[in-house]
């Protein structure tokens, strides 16, 4: 009978510690009382089964991870780490008036070199903006500002250097920029004539002429007046009134005919030009 087969195969086991033989389906090698068969195989582990293409992706993934990181991380130091320190309460100054602190040692040195300092700062304001006549030229927002006795009488659009480079075959090379700094006026001239240098020549494609040929001299392209700062540059006028309030020139320094006009009339030789 059944159960007593079962019963002797336990007796077996426990004895001889040998597990019976399962029984198999005739004319197959399958147990009969077997696992069943698995589940067909998931995409995804077929995916994983192509190990190249799955390393391929992986390696995309994890490599715009790290761009995305690294990016916010660029911008939260650019732009929120300078915010949280204008937000800090650390950098709030408060105003007080303790006599207690003005009558310690440390708090009167220190007074006494910020005086120092505003005295000698001052003297230095008051030796460039003498009472005297002066212009400044602000050349990156491409505008004047004219002095007379410290105040302001004149403001305006201007053209300065285009910081274009000319080179020529034979590199011999120009950078056409408006120098920088502390200059003076040199000398004035009203009708000014334009003697065109080499670059003016090499720019149209066209020969170069000897020095003192008629092609280099043309009228009336500079205005009614000039002013010399030395080495070449002039502040003058321009037939192209439409480009003022950009960088433009070729180094010297325009302005349009009414501005230039007041220019000419308030400077002397001698009367300070600062360039920015």
């Amino acid at each position: 009978m059944l159960w007593t087969s079962k019963l002797s195969d336990m007796d077996k086991i426990i004895n001889d510690g040998t597990q019976p033989e399962i029984e198999k389906k005739a004319g197959g090698d399958k147990p009969v009382n077997g696992n069943k068969n698995r589940p067909d195989t998931t995409l995804w582990q077929k995916f994983r089964a192509r190990k190249t293409l799955f390393s391929m992706v992986r390696f995309v993934f994890f490599f715009i991870c790290t761009i995305i990181v690294t990016f916010s991380l660029i911008l939260f130091i650019l732009y929120v780490v300078p915010l949280l320190k204008e937000l800090s309460p650390l950098h709030n100054t408060e105003i007080t008036n303790n006599q207690e602190l003005k009558k310690e040692p440390l708090y009167k040195k220190q007074t006494s070199l910020l005086t120092k300092d505003v005295q000698r700062l001052s003297l230095k304001v008051n030796g460039y903006t003498s009472g005297q006549s002066y212009i400044v030229i602000n050349t990156i927002e491409n505008r004047f500002y004219l002095y007379t006795n410290k105040k302001l009488i004149r403001e305006g659009f201007c053209s300065s250097g285009s910081y274009m480079m000319l080179q020529t075959a034979k590199n011999k090379k120009w950078v056409f920029k408006t120098p920088k700094g502390k200059y003076w006026i040199h000398g004035k001239t009203t009708n000014p004539v334009w003697k065109r240098p080499d670059w003016s020549f090499v720019e149209e494609g066209s020969p170069i002429p000897s020095a003192n040929d008629d092609s280099r001299y043309e009228y009336g392209v500079l205005g009614d007046y000039a002013l010399a700062l030395g080495d070449g540059y002039m502040i003058h006028g321009t037939i192209y009134k439409r480009f003022l309030g950009m960088p433009v020139t070729h180094g010297c320094v325009r302005l349009n005919d009414d501005d230039l006009k007041i220019v000419f009339n308030t400077l002397n030789i001698g009367s300070k030009v600062y360039i920015f």
